[in-house]
């Protein structure tokens, strides 16, 4: 019976569907986490008899007969949605207002993007991820005392007891022209992929979003939201499963005419 495949794939696409909401769920507090959704695609159809076709006596039916195959997940597209951003009060804590990323190197010398702009300092004197991945600013010593972040980028720092700022550069942002293709490597981190286009250098507050120095940007993931999502993906899963039981006794009742 063909119905009981075409649930399985109901069942099959909705456990995905849950996968990705209790990956949005898990994130709620990750800075800078955007949420991901899934898009669903029908099956193949089998086509009992084709819409126009004409018959013996030259008549054209306004409708065909056509059975579908069931459901499957095509995509995870992420919302690039605007977080909230909470003040923290920390220097090197970063959050971009508007469009843009930072951009991070590896020790591979690879590039990644991210908007999570929870930095620190490492022993060299670099601003660096959490994990090590060097913003491309350096230049801070044991001597520092403050270090400035303005909202066009720009970073300087100041020596106690002195009144003289000296700049270390300024911090870029990167645009894509389709963010929601970028590829999720984990650790907060983007890869730029044809799907997302070539990144884009901006300047902060000019050409792209500014950066707000003392402060973070919160996932975008909306609790309520996500709940309700998982109760309808619940409540589709269950559907899918009273199929399948359906088309069980249906095959059940015909084997016993015979009997």
């Amino acid at each position: 019976m063909r119905a009981l495949m075409t649930a399985a794939t109901g069942m099959k696409a909705q456990e995905m569907n849950l996968d990705v909401i209790a990956h949005n769920l898990a994130n709620v507090n990750t800075a800078g986490f955007k949420k991901s959704e899934v898009s669903f695609e029908d099956l193949l159809y089998v086509n009992l008899r084709t819409p126009g076709v004409s018959d013996a006596s030259g008549n054209q039916s306004a409708a065909g007969l056509q059975i579908g195959s069931g459901a499957a997940a095509v995509s995870t597209t992420a919302h690039h949605t605007q977080g909230t951003l909470e003040m923290t009060g920390r220097d090197l804590d970063l959050a971009i207002d508007g469009e843009g990323f930072f951009q991070v190197t590896l020790p591979s010398g690879e590039t990644r993007y991210t908007r999570n702009g929870a930095f620190k300092l490492n022993s060299a004197g670099t601003i660096v991820t959490a994990e090590g991945y060097s913003l491309g600013i350096t230049g801070v010593t044991s001597a520092t005392d403050k270090i400035e972040v303005g909202r066009d980028g720009s970073v300087s720092v100041r020596a106690a007891g002195s009144t003289t700022s000296t700049s270390l550069g300024q911090i870029p942002l990167f645009r894509f022209a389709n963010p929601a293709g970028l590829e999720s490597a984990g650790g907060n981190l983007f890869k730029e992929n044809s799907a997302a286009g070539p990144a884009q250098s901006v300047t902060p507050g000019v050409d792209g979003g500014s950066i707000k120095s003392k402060y973070l940007e919160r996932s975008n993931v909306d609790v309520v939201s996500e709940l309700i999502k998982m109760i309808m993906a619940q409540r589709a899963y269950e559907v899918n499963s009273r199929a399948i039981k359906a088309g069980d006794q249906m095959m059940s009742i015909s084997s016993r005419l015979g009997s």
